[in-house]
Formats: C-alpha cells, sequence, structure tokens
C-alpha cells in the first residue's frame, strides 16, 4: 500500500504502520479478552513488523498493568519482542520495541 500525500511525497505502509496501539480500558474486568487482545497485538506487530505496540492499560490500582507485564513475561512471547519500556511520565502505559 502506497499513499501520497498533498505534497506529492509517497508513504510506504511501513512507514505509516509504524506503531500499534492496544488501549486496555474498555476491557479491563473482562480477563480472557484482555489475553485474547494482548495475543492478538502481538501476532499483527510481527506480521506486519511493526518497531513498537503501546499498550494502555490505565492507571488506576496498577492491577491491569501487572497483569500485561506477567503477560509479557511468558517465555513465548517474550521471544517475540525486543525490550519492553515503562513510560516514566504516564505511568499507565508500556511500550513494547520489537527488533525485526
Amino acid at each position: 500500500m502506497v499513499l501520497i500525500t498533498e505534497f506529492g511525497k509517497k508513504w510506504t505502509e511501513e512507514k505509516i504502520m509504524a506503531k500499534l496501539k492496544l488501549d486496555l480500558h474498555d476491557i479491563y474486568n473482562r480477563g480472557e479478552t484482555i489475553e485474547k487482545e494482548l495475543n492478538r497485538v502481538m501476532q499483527e506487530a510481527v506480521e506486519k513488523r511493526i518497531k513498537i505496540v503501546e499498550i494502555i492499560p490505565g492507571k488506576g490500582s496498577g492491577q491491569l498493568k501487572k497483569r500485561v507485564i506477567r503477560f509479557l513475561d511468558q517465555k513465548h512471547i517474550r521471544n517475540l519482542y525486543h525490550r519492553i519500556e515503562k513510560d516514566d511520565k504516564n505511568f499507565g502505559r508500556i511500550f513494547v520495541h520489537f527488533r525485526h
């Protein structure tokens, strides 16, 4: 897929799809759905060679963030990405970096 901007520059899908975002606010209390969405976004990042996945568990009590971190620490998931970055300016946000 190639998009052409109003100034005539061509952007490939790789440049456009540099980051995926998963907001868990709406499904915070549905454990099975959370796991399924986390798996989906990680798989999509690998398939499309996305560099960064932004996961937003929200601030709250921190339980959802802990659950996301435990998910990411599983050995079969850990093998998919390069590193995790916890946003120091926004407690309710995690970045997962990929090296393709």
